[in-house]
C-alpha cells in the first residue's frame, strides 16, 4: 500500500518575550535591538516552546489517522504544517496528491462573496476547474443545506452555516488527501453524522483522511488509528480505541484495565481476605476499551485467609462525571456459608448494549454482611477502568444518532409497533 504523508521528525518552535512588532518607531527597534545584546547569555529558556518536537509518522492510502491531545498539544501546529501554511523549524512532511483542508470555520472563505462565489473560489484554490465544480455544485449545497441562502454574502452566515458549506467544498471535490480540525463541533447533531459518514465514504474510495478532534466518540468511531500528543510530543500511537481509551483514563485520573498484588502482605483486605487482581474482560482478553454491543466481564481475584463468616466478591461501576452508574455483588449460594481458605476468581458479567459510552471506572473487593450495611472486607476504589464505545454499526442502540447520549445507562430495549 502506497503512503499518503510522511513526516519525518517534524519540530517547531515559537519565540516568546520580549521582542516588539513591527511597526515600533526607530528609537524602540534599536532599544529593543540594544537589549536583547546586552542580555543574550541571560536568555530563559521559557522563551522559546515547541510546539511540535521530532514528531514522526507514516500514513498509508486509504486509512483515517486521528491526532488528539490537550490544546496546545500542537495537533493544529501539525495541520499547519501539512498544508504549508507554516513551515517547519526543523524536519520535513510529504504528502502524495491533492489535498483538501478545512482548519477553521470558513476557511478560504470572502465574507463579502455569496455562498454560491465562495464555492468556485475555494474550488479554484484546491485545484477544481470550472466545469468539475459546477457538477458537484447542487451536491454541495444540498449537503451544506444552504439552499436558502446560497447567493447571500458568507458575512451573514452564521458559524454554523459557514463551517457546513466549508466541509461541503473541502469534502466533495474528492481530494486525495483530506485534513480537518476541530470544526465539526461546530454543526448541529445531524450535519456532524452527515460529515461523518461523508469521510468513512472517502476512505473507503481509497482517499485518507486526517482527523483532528476532541470528540473522542468520533475518533474512535471513525479512524482506523490514533496519535495522541502532549506539548508536542507522541504520548501513544495505536489503534484509535487503545488509544482514546488510555487518553481518556489518564485525562481523567483512571488506572488502566488490569490491577494485581503479587505480595499477599501488600494486597489490600484485612485477616480474613486479601484482594489479589482486577481485571476488564472481552471475550477472554483484557479490554482498556469495550464495544458497547458485547458483554464486559469484571474478573475479580482474591485469597481467602481463614474461614470465618459468608462472604462475597461486589462491584461498583462509576462513570466520568462521578455518578454511580450501579453496584452488584454475587448472590450465588456458594456464598451462603463460610468459604474455605484459598484462591478465588469471580467475573462479573455485565450484558452488551447497557453501558453508555465513555470512561468507566470500577470499585472492586469482597465484603460481608453487617447489622445495618454491608462490611467490606476489602475492596479498592479506581481498580481498573476501561473505556465504552460505540463502532456506529451494527446493532447498538444508537442507531443513526451520532450526538452523545445523555444518562449513565443506553440501553437496547426491545420496541413493540402497533399502527392503529
Amino acid at each position: 500500500m502506497a503512503v499518503a504523508i510522511t513526516a519525518e521528525e517534524l519540530s517547531k518552535s515559537y519565540r516568546i518575550g520580549q521582542l516588539h512588532g513591527a511597526y515600533g518607531t526607530l528609537r524602540d527597534s534599536l532599544a529593543s535591538a540594544a537589549h536583547r545584546i546586552a542580555h543574550r547569555d541571560h536568555r530563559s529558556h521559557d522563551e522559546e516552546i515547541w510546539a511540535l518536537r521530532d514528531l514522526s509518522f507514516d500514513l498509508d492510502e486509504g486509512t483515517v489517522l486521528g491526532i488528539i491531545g490537550r490544546n496546545g498539544a500542537g495537533k493544529s501546529t501539525l495541520l499547519k504544517i501539512l498544508t504549508r501554511i507554516t513551515t517547519p523549524t526543523s524536519g520535513r512532511a510529504t504528502i502524495r496528491g491533492r489535498v483538501g483542508s478545512l482548519l477553521e470555520v470558513g476557511t478560504g472563505f470572502h465574507p463579502e462573496l455569496t455562498g454560491r462565489e465562495n464555492v468556485y473560489l475555494n474550488g479554484a484554490v484546491l485545484g477544481m476547474k470550472r466545469r468539475e465544480i459546477t457538477m458537484k455544485f447542487s451536491e454541495i449545497v444540498e449537503f451544506a443545506g444552504v439552499e436558502q441562502f446560497i447567493d447571500t454574502p458568507v458575512k451573514r452566515y452564521s458559524s454554523g452555516m459557514s463551517v457546513r458549506l466549508a466541509f461541503a467544498v473541502a469534502a466533495h471535490l474528492e481530494p486525495e488527501v483530506l485534513l480537518v480540525d476541530e470544526v465539526l463541533a461546530v454543526g448541529d447533531a445531524e450535519f456532524q453524522r452527515r460529515c461523518l459518514g461523508r469521510m468513512e465514504d472517502l476512505s473507503r474510495s481509497g482517499r485518507t483522511v486526517l482527523f483532528v478532534s476532541h470528540q473522542m466518540q468520533a475518533v474512535a468511531q471513525l479512524c482506523d488509528d490514533a496519535i495522541w500528543l502532549d506539548k508536542g510530543e507522541v504520548v501513544l500511537e495505536g489503534p484509535s480505541s487503545e488509544v482514546v481509551a488510555r487518553y481518556l483514563q489518564a485525562g481523567l485520573g483512571g488506572s488502566g484495565a488490569t490491577r494485581e498484588w503479587p505480595d499477599l502482605d501488600d494486597a489490600p483486605g484485612d485477616d480474613i481476605v486479601r484482594l489479589r487482581s482486577v481485571r476488564v474482560l472481552q471475550g477472554s482478553e483484557v479490554a482498556p476499551a469495550v464495544d458497547v454491543r458485547l458483554p464486559v466481564g469484571i474478573e475479580v481475584g482474591f485469597t481467602v485467609l481463614r474461614e470465618n463468616e459468608p462472604i462475597f466478591p461486589k462491584i461498583k461501576l462509576v462513570d466520568q462525571r462521578g455518578d454511580v452508574i450501579f453496584n452488584a455483588m454475587d448472590t450465588s449460594p456458594y456464598w451462603h456459608d463460610p468459604p474455605p481458605p484459598g484462591d478465588y476468581v469471580a467475573t462479573a458479567w455485565i450484558p452488551g448494549n447497557l453501558l453508555n459510552e465513555g470512561l468507566v471506572s470500577v470499585q472492586a473487593g469482597v465484603a460481608s454482611f453487617g447489622p445495618l450495611k454491608l462490611h467490606p472486607n476489602a475492596g479498592v476504589n479506581d481498580a481498573v477502568s476501561f473505556h465504552v464505545q460505540d463502532p456506529g454499526e451494527g446493532d447498538s442502540a444508537r442507531g443513526l444518532y451520532q450526538g452523545q447520549w445523555r444518562g449513565v445507562v443506553r440501553p437496547l430495549l426491545e420496541w413493540t409497533i402497533e399502527k392503529r
